[in-house]
This record gives C-alpha cells, structure tokens and sequence, in this order.
C-alpha cells in the first residue's frame, strides 16, 4: 500500500465556482423516513479483523442491506429521483447515467418508484449478471464502450440527443447540481455512524471511485468531530484519479490498467469531491489488486463477505495503516454486498 500526507488539508483546492459538499443532512432524513424501505444498518465490530491488523479495533458501517439495494448507493440517485418527485409526476421522465455498479440500481429504483424511465449505459467490462439486475428493477441496459469513461460519453450524448435528464454520480465543469444533491443523500450515513459510534474513532477509512461517498462522509464528520479522526481516502493503485489530483493540485485524469475493484476503477475524480477532500482528508491511500483480493476471504470468515470494492477500506485497514497501534480505533465502511 502507498500512502500520501494530504498537503492542501484544512485549505483545499480553488476549483472555480464548485461548491463544498453539502452537510445539511435535514433534507435527506426527511425523505427517507417516507420510504417503507428505510432502515439504519448496522455498525459492527470486526474483532478478529482488528487483532489481524494489531489494532484496537475495526469497526464496520455494514451497508450491504441498505434498502434491499444490497449498496450504500441506495442513498444517492434514488433520493434525486424522490426530491423531484415532490413538484409533481415524474411520468414521461427519463433520467439516464452509465454505471460500473450500484449507481445504476439507484438510478433504477427510484425511476421505477416515481414512475419514470430509466436507462442505464454500461462498459463491455460490466458482467451480464449486473445488467441482469438493473432489467428485473424496470431499467433499460445500453452496451457503449470499453470502460466506464466511454459508456458516460455515450450517456451524455444520449441525454442531449433525446432530452433525457442526466443523472451522473460525477460533477465535472456544467454539471454540478444533481450530483450536488446526490451527494446529500450519502449524509444519511454518515449521520448514522456519528450516531453509532461510542467515540470517534482514531482513523476513517473511506473507499472512492470519483469520490462522491468519500467527499459526503468526510464532510459530514468533520462538521460533528472536528479534526478528532484522521481520514484516509483509499483508491486503487489502477485508478488513482483523486490521489493524482491531489498531488499535482488540480484534476487530472489518472491512467492503468482495470481494476478487479470495478466500482472504483475510475479516472476522473469528480470536481465536489476532490474539493471536499481536498480540504477534509488527512491522506490518501492506493492499494494494490493482491492487497485487495487476500482481504475478501479474510472479511467472508468473519461473516463479512463482500466485493473487492466494497471492502477497499477493509483491506487497507488489514494492510497497515502507518500509525495505527494497539489502542486505534479504526472505522470502515462496507460499501456493498459480494458480487
């Protein structure tokens, strides 16, 4: 595992006029008490994990029951959908978006909640099993592109050609509001954890893609704990678009090879997140395909069995986390059911 010291921390980057990320955690709360589906997950303690690592403890944020979703995605675009729900009928909409993962259960979901239309573009590398799963929730599957930069290009011209609103869990230069408030939605749990835990912990380890799950939870608990837990966003060393981007001090696109951590293997940080944490993250991790393949059957015995991108944290935690010891207190977030 390599590991970088956030040089812009508690400054940020100047991105223009992008916004922080939102901490108002009232909006999503609300709606989310009207869902019949809603529930907490739970926090675990991973002790077996923890005595692996020689630290003090793991703690897991399990979000592999999230709304029946099987994804902490759960909490993103099906929110967008369900806030432009409230003025008025959403009959005749079509939101569209490319996916690598568990976007496109949400994008689907609430479409077929809020009676829209879904339509979701996917990589050649996405399996026929996840297309599966994106059909049985209602949603129309597009095949476009080697890889999930290519499958959003062919997403946003679609929207443009046919007047389809665009529903990325990406922010780039033109596109920031809806990611803005997809990104409010993973405030839900965080909120949960600050309420979950006994103490704030001494690490938290967050797994990023574009960012966006990172970029929400790390501002969230910096508003309620101060700079009292270290946070450590966790890529892999395929894709390590937000750590590049930190280090030359503006975005920049990261180049390798695909990632078996699918959901993460992307290469263009989104523009909300790489603020957010430039500004909240302590350091930034990159953890190599071995590292997070000899976590999943460690996770899988101790009754955690997961994906190689919902346990990316996990495996950084197992790998060592420079200045963890015998009395840290580490807090990671299961991002997904196994695939």
């Amino acid at each position: 595992m390599e590991w970088m010291e956030n040089p812009w921390r508690g400054s940020g980057l100047s991105l223009g006029g992008v916004p922080m990320p939102s901490v108002d955690v009232d909006a999503p709360e609300a709606l989310l008490q009207r869902c019949p589906k809603h529930g907490e997950t739970p926090l675990l303690p991973a002790q077996g994990l923890a005595q692996r690592a020689g630290v003090g403890a793991i703690w897991i944020k399990d979000e592999r029951g999230r709304m029946g979703l099987g994804s902490f995605k759960a909490l993103g675009a099906a929110y967008v959908i369900a806030h432009a729900a409230q003025a008025g009928p959403l009959e005749g909409r079509t939101y569209v978006t490319a996916s690598a993962g568990n976007h496109g259960l949400s994008v689907a979901a609430g479409a077929r909640v809020f009676g829209a239309r879904a339509v979701i573009y996917l990589a050649d590398t996405v399996p026929e099993s996840f297309a599966a799963r994106l059909r049985n929730e209602g949603a129309e599957v597009v095949r476009a592109g080697a890889d999930y930069e290519a499958s959003m290009e062919a997403a946003e011209e679609a929207a443009r050609a046919h007047g389809w609103v665009l529903l990325s869990d990406s922010s780039w230069p033109g596109y920031i509001e809806l990611p803005h408030r997809l990104m409010e939605g993973y405030l839900a749990m965080a909120a949960e954890i600050t309420r979950q835990m006994p103490t704030p912990p001494d690490v938290v380890l967050l797994q990023a893609g574009v960012g966006g799950m990172a970029g929400a939870v790390a501002a969230y608990l910096r508003h309620v704990w101060g700079d009292v837990p270290r946070i450590v966003v966790v890529e892999p060393a395929a894709a390590p678009a937000l750590w590049g981007s930190i280090k030359a001090g503006e975005t920049v696109a990261a180049t390798g090879p695909v990632s078996a951590m699918g959901r993460l293997d992307c290469k263009v940080p989104s523009l909300i997140a790489l603020k957010g944490l430039a500004r909240d993250a302590d350091a930034f991790a990159q953890i190599s395909e071995e590292e997070a393949a000899q976590a999943l059957p460690l996770l899988e015995g101790a009754g955690f069995a997961s994906s190689a991108s919902g346990a990316a944290g996990v495996a950084a935690a197992l790998a060592g986390v420079p200045g963890a010891g015998g009395d840290s207190q580490i807090l990671c977030i299961l991002s997904e059911e196994a695939s």
